[in-house]
């Protein structure tokens, strides 16, 4: 027994229960087999690609390196919250404990806000690539990309830190279940009897400076790509470089929609089912990740034949 800020005597919460789809249970079944296939096809994906880069010593360049970085942030972010979303839907496995809960919220916030900075670096590495090809080699070394990992890791790690602890620290006073399928920081601190608003405010401050910033960065790469190759007078230049970063754009360009319209339904969410918003928070984790490595990797000549050549030593 504990007693909160305001006097009350509240009773300590040891595990959270994930209440996915309270309105819409049917929604577990039409669900998982979807969700299965896409968390198959992202761990598939994003392990061929990671293998094919590491064994592959033609693939072992900076841009590469960023790829498998990619990946291995999309693979941890699966792995987070797919595999316990399943258990949910098919063996009723709802208990989370305390600090599991904690972790997990963690990871998401950090993992999410590294990816989101590995495209705003990838975004970067294209404006030279194409702007400034023949500064290319000495700008994007390997150097770069050890100093830019070693960034993205800093800048996300810290900055997402306050928000599991500032949750972490609140008194929950017997309340424990969470009206989603995941330890998101808002489902989670509500079920608190303290304020909640250094939650709120430093959850949507933090969020839109570190995602808000980035997509700034990644507009204004992509424009000054697109003013470059409408200057391209090679006979295939335009329609090959637009190919290439078009498909990266509209995945990035993915990747923040589904976070607007996320934040778009909490803030009408009187008008939309309160399922729809843990709906697309469990999509956003693993949609993206089965895209990735397709969009980026697959799409580009170098790995596809890397690809073929691995297949071919294995048979």
């Amino acid at each position: 027994m504990t007693t909160n800020q305001n006097g009350n005597v509240s009773t300590e919460v040891s595990d959270f229960l994930l209440n996915c789809f309270a309105r819409s249970p049917s929604w577990q079944l039409s669900i998982s087999l979807p969700l299965s296939l896409l968390f198959l096809l992202a761990m598939g994906a994003n392990g061929i690609l990671l293998i094919t880069i590491w064994t592959e010593a033609s693939l072992h360049e900076p841009m590469y390196y960023l790829l498998s970085l990619l990946s291995l942030l999309d693979i941890v972010l699966c792995l987070t919250v797919i595999p316990k979303v399943l258990a949910i839907f098919w063996f009723d496995l709802k208990s989370i404990g305390f600090y599991a809960c904690f972790l997990q919220m963690y990871i998401m916030n950090c993992f999410l806000a590294m990816e989101s900075c590995t495209f705003m670096v990838m975004a970067y590495d294209r404006y030279v690539a194409i702007c400034h090809p023949l500064r290319y080699p000495s700008i994007i070394t390997d150097q770069f990309v050890v100093k830019a990992a070693i960034f993205i890791l800093a800048r996300n790690v810290i900055s997402t830190v306050p928000i599991p602890i500032l949750s972490s620290r609140l008194h929950y006073c017997g309340r424990n279940v969470i009206e989603n399928c995941i330890c998101a920081n808002m489902s989670v601190s509500r079920l608190s009897c303290d304020d909640v608003t250094i939650n709120r405010l430093y959850q949507f401050a933090g969020g839109w400076t570190l995602l808000g910033s980035d997509l700034i960065l990644i507009f204004l790469s992509y424009s000054l790509i697109l003013q470059a190759v409408l200057r391209l007078k090679a006979e295939g230049a335009v329609a090959k470089a637009l190919s290439t970063c078009g498909s990266h754009f509209i995945l990035i360009l993915f990747f923040s929609t589904i976070l607007l319209v996320f934040v778009l339904t909490h803030v009408v969410k009187k008008k939309v089912s309160p399922d729809v918003p843990v709906l697309l928070n469990v999509l956003h984790h693993v949609i993206p990740a089965a895209l990735n490595p397709i969009v980026y990797g697959v799409r580009t000549q170098e790995i596809k034949q890397g690809i073929q050549r691995i297949l071919n030593r294995g048979w």
